[in-house]
């Protein structure tokens, strides 16, 4: 019965009928598979994009994002989705672990630079990859790994990071990594360490493997219009020769097209999950040549335009290899845009990145980490469906539990709330999955939410400086500038623009105490509860 439950069950005129019900039990205690065949997975992962670069959460956008707009009209798109950080790697972490960056640091995380690491996913902890792995599914990641490598010297000596450490990695004592992505639950993979685009080591790492060693110096002035203001933040360092800084991302594609297209053509019935990891749209902002001057918005738009067409790329291929309706393809974001994109795109072509949203990349406000979140399951999840429930990049895991029936022990994935429900549209839209969640900024400071209330422990952004520069047009007078912290209420004010922190002292103290509460208890999940439950 359960294996068979289609489309039109969930479509019920308030009430479910008892074999519903049934269901939904099995479903939040999963002793096996809920279908009769595990659906394939993919989640494509994009870089610095902020919650108005889709045009279908930014009516208003400089450019059109048809693919991904179609994708949400065939599925679900969720207006209240977050990063787990306001920068790359922690967010990383938050996606491969389901957990917080401060479960692996203590506190806040950086992103990687030159050779650093180890890895923030530390052995022990049970990676999104291995979880899947563990029911039967064959694995790849490709693109931005950016959560740490550990790399050694002709000494055996761990390097850290640093550009000029590069050419002191010993590759026949590195490789294959001791902490890579095949060793994190990955059966291949095709990745660069860090920011493909932007901090040195330039290389690509194939299953663990450098083919080629970063032995040459790049210099920014190779770049097609190196003068260009879009080329901003391509760090000149160490790079491995042929290394192809503008295809980068069509790279990557292929690679996850040749990984599925073999998969089904030697394992057909065996699941696949594919994580492509791309680096639209972070700084340089670099679109393929067949992609140059696509739209009217200039480089970033186009930029943004190639991510919809990889991400229609996806979707072709699964219709191709006749598994649309059992693939299941989640899109998500590591956080908001970049400061100088943002300012950028505002002044040049009146588009707004945050979609409305106050922050950007680094910030403890809602642009910073508002990001957009659209997942597609032709005959599981109702198209066309809009959700505000309040979720994270960390729920991806427990979801992804839910739909292959694996149970979840405590100490696994402990920020991670199932959101299958609420995909499903068995959930109420009025009653939230998530009671509570947490996101960290740049500095690894922390804010919390409570329904419609949100608590930064922290007074400023928490991450870019609005003093000075780029994005002091964009400051708003603190009207609380005596407390050590903020509070809104973002029904009234989403725009995040009149702290609270003293007018409402007892909502306050309620979230400062529950910050301290899901900090010192180590979990921030809540498992066990029926969808359908008050």
């Amino acid at each position: 019965m359960i294996a068979t439950l289609q489309k039109p069950y969930f479509h019920h005129q308030g009430h479910l009928c008892l074999c519903v019900v049934f269901a939904f039990i099995l479903l939040r205690i999963p002793a096996g598979p809920l279908w009769s065949e595990q659906p394939n997975i993919i989640i494509i992962y994009a870089d610095d994009l902020g919650y108005g670069d889709l045009s279908c959460y930014n009516a208003r956008a400089a450019y059109k994002t048809p693919r991904l707009d179609r994708m949400a009209s065939e599925g679900i798109r969720f207006t209240d989705a977050h990063s787990p950080s306001t920068i790359c790697s922690p967010s990383r972490y938050g996606l491969y672990s389901g957990q917080q960056i401060y479960r692996s640091t203590g506190r806040g995380g950086a992103a990687f630079e030159g050779p650093g690491g180890p890895s923030y996913l530390k052995p022990g902890t049970l990676t999104i990859g291995q979880m899947l792995q563990h029911v039967g599914y064959r694995t790849g990641v490709f693109g931005k790994w950016h959560v740490g490598l550990t790399w050694f010297d002709k000494d055996n000596r761990q390097l850290g990071g640093g550009f000029e450490n590069s050419l002191l990695i010993d590759y026949d004592k590195s490789t294959p990594l001791i902490d890579g992505p095949n060793q994190r639950g990955f059966d291949e993979s095709f990745i660069t360490p860090n920011c493909p685009n932007t901090d040195p080591l330039y290389i690509y790492i194939e299953n663990g493997r450098v083919e080629q060693p970063a032995n040459q110096r790049h210099r920014r002035n190779r770049l097609p219009n190196p003068g260009g203001k879009w080329r901003w933040d391509n760090d000149e360092g160490w790079m491995s020769p042929g290394y192809d800084f503008i295809n980068a991302d069509v790279l990557f594609y292929e690679k996850a097209k040749t990984f599925i297209t073999e998969h089904r053509r030697k394992r057909p019935d065996v699941p696949f999950f594919v994580v492509l990891s791309t680096q639209i749209a972070h700084a340089p902002v670099l679109p393929a040549a067949e992609f140059s001057g696509a739209t009217q918005a200039g480089p970033r738009g186009d930029f943004v335009w190639e991510l919809d067409v990889l991400v229609g790329g996806i979707l072709d291929l699964v219709a191709e290899l006749e598994i649309d309706d059992n693939t299941m393809i989640l899109f998500n974001s590591d956080n908001g845009a970049e400061t100088l994109h943002y300012d950028w795109m505002m002044r040049d072509h009146q588009h707004d990145a945050s979609g409305g949203w106050r922050g950007v990349k680094r910030d403890g406000w809602e642009g910073g980490h508002r990001v957009p979140f659209i997942v597609r399951w032709p005959g599981r999840i109702p198209g066309g469906k809009v959700s505000n429930q309040m979720t994270n990049t960390t729920d991806i895991f427990a979801t992804l539990a839910s739909v292959v029936g694996y149970k979840l022990p405590d100490d696994v994935a402990v920020d991670s709330f199932d959101m299958l429900p609420a995909m499903l549209g068995v959930h109420s839209e009025q009653e939230p999955i998530r009671p509570h969640m947490l996101t960290q900024s740049f500095r690894g400071e922390f804010q919390i939410r409570k329904g419609s209330w949100k608590y930064l422990d922290h007074m400023g952004s928490g991450g870019n400086g609005y003093a000075k520069g780029v994005m002091k047009p964009y400051a708003l007078a603190e009207k609380a500038p005596e407390a050590s912290g903020q509070l809104y209420n973002l029904t009234t004010d989403p725009g995040e623009t009149t702290n609270l922190f003293f007018q409402e002292e007892e909502k306050r103290k309620e979230l400062q105490d529950l910050l301290i509460e899901l900090k010192t208890s180590g979990r921030s999940a809540i498992r066990g509860r029926l969808p359908f439950q008050n």
